[in-house]
């Protein structure tokens, strides 16, 4: 793997990037009338991170069968992925005006068969993590040196077969395989640990048998530095726990369940708009 380096400049940058990012999922969700912004804004930075400094991949050939792979388990983020991939070039952005209308290629889900850069179909949670244990197996068959991530939610590991997955996993010594987790602490039906207490996170991974590295999940750098750490650990499929707060960057949706899959009124869209405008131009400016 060449490693890219990166200062502030690049960071900042990817910042901004994410702040575009976040603007492009309020316009998508509040032309729809539909979707998910709280999870989608939370999985935004670690998504920025992904394309636009550290996996090997090229728009101008999705299908290359070297690139390192991306699978978006918490399926319901999709307007995040999209957004970044249509930034990255895969597709025009024009496209994301059209989320979720009939006859656009834009599902409330991923759907592989119609987007250029979407590696798995998911959106029915606890999926995508057994798919990317294929995806992982199969590199290793081949003698392929591309990397797997996979983005999970926290509420999703709630599923059984994430567990089953991750043992795989950890029996086949994955190392080529990286998890990340979505940690934001709330589902569709509250808090987390209210729902299914998942206790120690980092303790569980740790017992299956993963190599576990935990961090701030809106830190660029810690999320670079992540990354990185992941790729060169050998013998073991990594989880990298992305503490979060879901909503993330709109003031009235940050850690607020009501936003976990309801889109934002005119009102809350032009309020949302505003506050993004005021972050990217103090982002900018510094």
């Amino acid at each position: 793997m060449i490693l890219k380096p990166y200062d502030d400049e690049v960071i900042k940058k990817l910042n901004v990037t994410a702040v575009k990012i976040r603007k492009h999922v309020i316009e998508m969700l509040y032309r729809a009338k539909s979707g998910h912004p709280g999870g989608s804004l939370s999985a935004v930075d670690a998504i920025v991170a992904l394309y636009f400094h550290h996996m090997r991949h090229n728009p101008k050939k999705p299908e290359d069968p070297n690139r390192d792979r991306f699978i978006l388990s918490k399926g319901h983020a999709a307007p995040t992925l999209y957004a970044v991939l249509a930034e990255c070039g895969y597709f025009d952005v024009k496209e994301l005006k059209g989320l979720r209308e009939v006859n656009c290629m834009l599902q409330g889900h991923p759907v592989s068969l119609y987007v250029p850069g979407v590696e798995a179909s998911t959106g029915s949670l606890g999926h995508g993590l057994s798919f990317a244990n294929g995806v992982a197996l199969a590199g290793k068959a081949d003698d392929k040196k591309y990397n797997v991530y996979v983005m999970l939610g926290d509420g999703e590991t709630d599923e059984g077969q994430i567990w089953e997955a991750a043992a795989v996993a950890s029996h086949y010594k994955f190392d080529n395989l990286t998890a990340l987790l979505d940690r934001n602490f709330l589902q569709i039906d509250g808090n987390t640990e209210d729902v299914l207490r998942l206790e120690s996170v980092r303790d569980r991974w740790s017992s299956f048998g993963w190599h576990v590295i935990e961090i701030d999940g809106h830190d660029i750098g810690q999320i670079i530095d992540a990354l990185l750490k992941a790729d060169e650990h050998k013998n073991q499929p990594s989880m990298i726990i992305l503490n979060t707060v879901k909503g993330k960057g709109v003031s009235f949706m940050e850690n607020n369940v009501d936003f976990h899959g309801v889109p934002p009124n005119e009102m809350e869209y032009k309020l949302a708009m505003r506050e993004f405008d005021v972050l990217q131009r103090r982002l900018e400016a510094s």
